[in-house]
């Protein structure tokens, strides 16, 4: 009977816009039906003094909380921490973001994957350089070498020709655009859960309309287009969101699994498009650590699933003495100790039910 009353604590410690939008009511409440309270972390009071927690989930970055996480992290070497911070770091920068992809050894035979032809410009010198981009064809696309979430971050452009390249401040990385349908699919990853969704991303672009463009054009997310772009007719003429055949959720799963190993990641999602020249040949183009689960159909149910799962694992390796058996979390600060004390803290947070 007791073991029915027993209850887990998470903190959490996100930016107030992230707080926003995962922290909604029907999370708190369906997690706190299953036993497991969502606990919300006050970032202005030290991390040692608060607690005690079975995880702490966290999407904050900085020296001074890296440091707070590590000290916690040895006084309470048997809480879970999701996910590792230099784990997470990687996919600050765009560069090292995808070249986990390029390692990935996943059997490639009906379908096949790869990321898009890209460099990196440090500065001025190197972006009005023309050595610099000749293994690169434009159209191409223009993104912040840092990639922390931060709106400047976000701030992209698609560039059709070497005039438009003047406008952009590096350090950046530029990408070669690759027409793919007008379709971006974005995959979700949490955990061992994987959810493959479409979405309307920048229409095809013909050697003729190349030749005809100048300059460039900015765009804050690839499947955001400009106001502009999206009362154009003839984008939805060849757009076809609803026509759009989905991978074959298989692959993708294959390649979320991969990922998942190889970053040591939970929380996650990618963007992948598919070659119009090669049907069945999928590029993956970006990676953002925690996304906005919120906009993930029952995302509700998907995330208390992982809480559970993870709370599962973590006795699972209490009660055998194993660490081993927990290889499946990124970085578990396991401990042979004693069992942490019950958690039956009530949600301070939780209230505020907005989306971004």
């Amino acid at each position: 009977m007791s073991e029915s009353r027993r209850r887990f604590g998470i903190g959490y410690a996100l930016a107030p816009k992230k707080q926003h939008s995962f922290i909604q009511l029907s999370l708190v409440n369906l997690s706190k039906e299953r036993g497991v309270d969502l606990i919300r972390i006050d970032t202005d009071k030290p991390l040692i003094d608060q607690g005690p927690f079975d995880c702490i989930l966290h999407k904050l970055s900085g020296d001074e909380w890296i440091k707070q996480l590590e000290e916690y992290s040895l006084r309470n070497p048997n809480v879970f921490i999701i996910d590792p911070p230099d784990a997470i770091e990687r996919l600050h920068n765009r560069i090292s973001m995808l070249q986990v992809v390029s390692d990935l050894k996943i059997p490639q035979e009906n379908e096949t994957f790869g990321i898009p032809k890209q460099i990196v410009i440090y500065n001025m010198e190197a972006l009005v350089d023309p050595a610099a981009m000749e293994d690169l064809k434009f159209p191409v696309i223009a993104k912040p070498l840092v990639a922390d979430g931060s709106a400047k971050s976000h701030k992209m452009s698609l560039v059709f020709s070497r005039d438009g390249l003047n406008k952009l401040k590096p350090p950046i990385v530029l990408q070669e655009f690759v027409n793919h349908g007008g379709v971006i699919f974005k995959v979700y990853v949490v955990g061992d859960y994987v959810k493959c969704v479409k979405r309307k991303s920048l229409p095809d672009i013909s050697e003729e309309k190349l030749g005809n463009s100048e300059g460039s054009v900015s765009f804050s997310q690839i499947s955001n287009m400009t106001t502009q772009e999206r009362t154009d007719d003839n984008y939805y003429e060849v757009m076809h969101l609803e026509e759009a055949e989905m991978p074959p959720l298989s692959f993708i799963t294959d390649i979320a699994r991969g990922l998942r190993q190889a970053m040591r990641l939970h929380l996650f999602n990618f963007d992948v498009i598919r070659d119009s020249r090669i049907g069945n040949h999928y590029l993956v183009i970006d990676i953002n650590y925690f996304p906005g689960y919120a906009k993930m159909p029952a995302y509700e149910t998907v995330l208390t699933d992982f809480f559970c799962d993870i709370i599962n694992k973590k006795q699972n390796l209490n009660e055998e003495d194993n660490p081993e058996t927990g290889s499946v979390c990124s970085k578990l600060l396991t401990s042979d100790k004693e069992e942490r004390k019950l958690v039956s803290n009530n949600c301070s947070a939780g209230e505020d039910e907005g989306h971004h």
